[in-house]
């Protein structure tokens, strides 16, 4: 069989918004090996800005690997490794609260994984349909979970801490789905700055429209237009049809593994 490489159209943008004085958010895109991230600084919290630098720092050591499996593996060893080293940078501080989210995808020969741990999101839009793969880790979801409140009740919730970060415990917790990925799939990855602004619905009609770059610059603008309460960070991932010339192909020829 011969190996088609996949080709992507990829976006990328974070802002600080138009409250808060420091961008606490960081984003990675390493089209080149198929994994795309971004990390939410906790908010609030002391060293947030460079505890979502040290994630994705780690993930862009990652190099060329034989396959898919190896790339998950890798992924998360990276994960672990950046969680020590902020539990490290906690304790320089004196115990200080320091922690991130972050929301990483994978793309690889026809297959996606998703590996996450806090409330920053990743989308998949198929046929002009999105769902969100990841669900957030926070107070509110395991209340809507466990049938407590309704989606309605907290609509207008003020505050909504996450259960699940990097950097909080010495033995983080990672949810993991994993997929099948096909030509003309969209990928959104975003810290909650986005969805504080814009629903699904909205997120779904840029993304499918516009092409990934401008899709990014069009939903931060509205999310500033709305009040920019947060950092805003959003990477779009779109495969596109092997014949495509328009943007960066991956050259590693890997085998689903997931």
């Amino acid at each position: 069989m011969i190996h088609v490489p996949t080709l992507f159209d990829v976006g990328s943008v974070t802002h600080a918004g138009r409250v808060r004085e420091r961008n606490e958010d960081s984003f990675l895109v390493r089209t080149d090996v198929g994994l795309w991230a971004v990390a939410d600084g906790m908010g609030g919290h002391e060293a947030g800005d460079l505890a979502s630098r040290i994630v994705v720092q780690s993930l862009d050591a990652i190099g060329t690997l034989e396959s898919a499996a190896d790339l998950l593996t890798e992924c998360e060893v990276r994960l672990f490794s950046a969680n020590q080293q902020i539990l490290a940078l906690s304790r320089e501080r004196q115990g200080a609260t320091v922690g991130t989210t972050a929301a990483v995808l994978l793309v690889r020969d026809g297959y996606y994984a998703c590996i996450w741990a806090g409330d920053s999101r990743v989308y998949l839009i198929n046929r002009g349909i999105i769902n969100q793969v990841s669900h957030d880790h926070s107070e509110l979801e395991e209340l809507i979970a466990e049938g407590a409140l309704s989606r309605e009740d907290v609509k207008d919730w003020p505050s909504n801490a996450i259960t699940r970060a990097v950097g909080i415990a010495d033995d983080p917790e990672f949810e993991v789905v994993t997929g099948p990925a096909v030509e003309e799939d969209i990928f959104v990855i975003c810290s909650d700055g986005l969805t504080k602004h814009l629903q699904d619905d909205e997120i779904l009609h840029h993304a499918a429209t516009r092409r990934a770059q401008a899709a990014c610059d069009d939903m931060l603008a509205l999310a500033l237009d709305r009040g920019g309460l947060d950092n805003v960070t959003i990477v779009i991932v779109r495969l596109l049809a092997p014949q495509s010339q328009e943007t960066t192909r991956s050259p590693l020829d890997w085998k689903p593994q997931l």
